[in-house]
């Protein structure tokens, strides 16, 4: 492109506040204002496929695919590191475990790295700046923080809370943070509650802590490691087609255990006891996975739930802060479909309504077999989709096992 019409000049000078000597009479030098209009056209072509990248790879379900939208960039016939001059205002940052775009008031970069992998992009490190994975199970979503080089979190209770913020963070349910085992463990798990509450484990989570060992390790095909909990050891085990099984130990079914001021009735246990809620009479089972559960299956005036005509968000509270259960309790809402067949809604503690419990769901087929409603293996509905749920007879262990899926990589300023 030796030089460009008048006329084409004006149209950019008009969209664009790149400045324009030639075009305002204070040079003759057409090479200033064509080298302009070059920068120009970099940005605007730059911008945009990599924006697509960055949409496309963070939606990606696998790395084959993340690289089409990568090798697009590659194919403009740019370096993996480009650099121009430009004039403008803002500082702007894309980072992504493929690729990192930044603009700022002197010049445009982007830099696209030759070997690609989760740990390379958890591994740098920015002050003020945190790197994590969001993951999913079943739409319970967390906030994975590579932690593993230290016992403590690497943010606190409140920064955790504006993290799972869904109109001004990230959006989760939580934050998990895996780090060095405890007592011979393979590795230990903390979470904090979207509400900075820190809860002894989490079901869901523990699957999603798993794939996301995997990714950081490097690990292929079936595998098993141990899991420090405050709900004591959780064993995973690394299925096909992305699922997950654990092994979620022993329910807790000693009233003072759970714990829940309700007086037991069975053998220790409270079953089938009956709570008053806000003038309502539910019949209700409590158990602990760890955690505390109040499991029901129906009011007094209501035996049989229909759990969604359910206003979950009034009468969820009204149980977690019930007088009777001194470390706030998980409730489950259950429906009987069949012998092996449960349908399920949770307000878990310290979270609200979430559209998956692995604990609940676990809980949950406990409570179904002391009621005498299911069998030991059952399919639990949840909100977000179905958990497959054992309550094994020959060692008294609950199995859970279900998926974990990535949904995109991210750094955030802190």
């Amino acid at each position: 492109m030796d030089f460009m019409p008048k006329k084409m000049l004006l149209h950019h000078l008009n969209t664009t506040e790149l400045p324009c000597a030639f075009l305002l009479g204070l040079t003759k030098d057409k090479n200033d204002a064509v080298n302009s209009i070059k920068r120009h056209l970099l940005l605007r072509n730059l911008l945009s496929v990599t924006a697509m990248a960055a949409i496309s790879n963070s939606m990606a379900p696998s790395p084959h695919q993340a690289f089409t939208s990568l090798n697009r960039l590659r194919s403009l016939s740019l370096s993996t590191s480009i650099s121009t001059s430009l004039s403008l205002r803002p500082t702007v940052t894309i980072r992504n475990p493929h690729f990192r775009l930044s603009v700022s008031s002197s010049s445009i970069s982007a830099q696209v790295p030759e070997k690609i992998s989760p740990a390379s992009f958890l591994d740098r490190i920015e002050n003020g700046v945190l790197h994590f994975v969001k993951y999913q199970g079943l739409g319970n979503d967390f906030i994975l923080v590579d932690n593993r080089n230290s016992t403590e979190p690497k943010i606190t209770p409140d920064q955790a809370a504006r993290l799972c913020d869904r109109n001004f963070g990230i959006g989760a349910d939580g934050v998990i943070f895996p780090m060095p085992g405890t007592n011979g463990t393979d590795h230990t798990m903390r979470i904090f509650n979207s509400d900075g509450t820190e809860p002894e484990m989490c079901g869901n989570g523990v699957r999603c802590f798993a794939r996301f060992i995997t990714e950081l390790e490097n690990l292929h095909g079936n595998h098993s490691f141990t899991i420090h909990t405050g709900a004591g050891l959780i064993v995973p085990e690394i299925q096909e087609h992305g699922k997950v099984k654990v092994d979620m130990g022993e329910p807790i079914l000693k009233a003072s255990d759970v714990p829940t001021k309700l007086s037991a009735n069975k053998d220790g246990a409270v079953v089938k006891s009956e709570l008053n809620v806000d003038g309502v009479i539910w019949n209700v089972t409590c158990v602990s996975m760890g955690n505390p559960h109040c499991v029901t299956f129906g009011s007094k005036d209501n035996k049989d739930l229909e759990v969604d005509n359910l206003n979950l968000a009034e009468i969820g509270p009204k149980f977690e802060h019930h007088v009777v259960f001194p470390a706030r309790t998980n409730t489950e809402f259950v429906q009987v479909h069949s012998h092996s067949h449960l349908k399920m809604r949770v307000w878990e503690r310290g979270a609200g309504a979430t559209l998956a419990c692995g604990t609940g769901a676990c809980a949950t087929v406990v409570a179904a077999v002391l009621e005498g409603r299911a069998g030991r293996n059952c399919t639990v509905d949840l909100p977000g989709g179905p958990l497959e749920i054992e309550w094994r007879e020959e060692d008294n262990h609950v199995c859970m096992t279900g998926p974990a899926e990535v949904v995109f990589y991210g750094s955030v300023s802190l």
